[in-house]
């Protein structure tokens, strides 16, 4: 393998976003608290029908749409999932406003709590100074453009890739080869680091990055079918040691 400009064979990281860079999955949690408190303080819900409604909301919310494209119109879209939730759980469609009212709270309290910690930043900051920099993120572009913009993330990486602006997304092996044309680097200079074995290290494993790194930071148990990454920690803090262990090994 060629030695690239760290001086390990490695020239470019390839970070995913979500519960890798930034805690989506607790930001999620801490506005859905909100949008519960909202029903029970404020429209006389049950504490479990409010729970009720969440539970359906993201059910529909993970269950995803089939366009991801640019012109998706994503405030319409996840009102009305929260308006479908209400009248699953109510038995009886909601007034309008009562589902904007809680989209908007649920979307504007999670993008509240969405932050790239300090050390973090740092260790960003670090590592780009020896390597080229990748943010490949999956999703339509209104959503993760919002999270880009508000975790201010073009100060820390060379080239970020939304998978809904592309042809296909993860684990497709366009949206990488896209990656390398972009990074002006072969597969085998790139490592791919994130927290979805289904869609990051899948994907990285196939388009045939020289390692991928995962992120498991709620102790997962692959399953037998899973693509199997070469490296495994807890916090996106460790890959700069995992970076040296492969340094040493060249």
């Amino acid at each position: 393998m060629a030695v690239g400009r760290s001086g390990c064979g490695i020239d470019a990281l390839l970070f995913d976003l979500d519960n890798t860079l930034i805690d989506t999955a607790g930001a999620g949690r801490q506005a859905g608290q909100q949008v519960k408190d909202l029903l029970i303080t404020q429209h006389g819900y049950e504490e479990s029908a409010a729970h009720l409604v969440i539970e359906k909301f993201y059910l529909k919310l993970e269950n995803g749409h089939p366009n991801s494209s640019m012109e998706r119109d994503v405030d319409k879209e996840r009102t009305l999932l929260f308006e479908l939730a209400i009248q699953e759980t109510n038995g009886s469609k909601p007034d309008k406003g009562l589902a904007a009212e809680c989209y908007f709270l649920w979307k504007n309290t999670r993008l509240n709590h969405i932050h790239i910690p300090d050390e973090v930043k740092a260790m960003l900051r670090k590592l780009r100074q020896s390597y080229k920099l990748l943010l490949l993120t999956n999703g339509s572009s209104a959503v993760q453009r919002e999270k880009i913009n508000v975790c201010q993330c073009e100060q820390y990486f060379d080239v970020i890739v939304v998978g809904g602006e592309q042809r296909e997304q993860k684990p497709a092996s366009s949206i990488f080869q896209e990656c390398f044309r972009l990074l002006e680097v072969k597969p085998g200079a790139c490592v791919m680091i994130g927290d979805d074995l289904k869609t990051d290290i899948k994907g990285g494993v196939n388009a045939g990055v020289t390692a991928t790194i995962w992120i498991n930071n709620n102790n997962l148990k692959p399953d037998r079918d899973s693509a199997m990454p070469d490296y495994t920690v807890k916090s996106v803090l460790e890959v700069k040691d995992i970076l040296e262990n492969i340094k040493d090994k060249v």
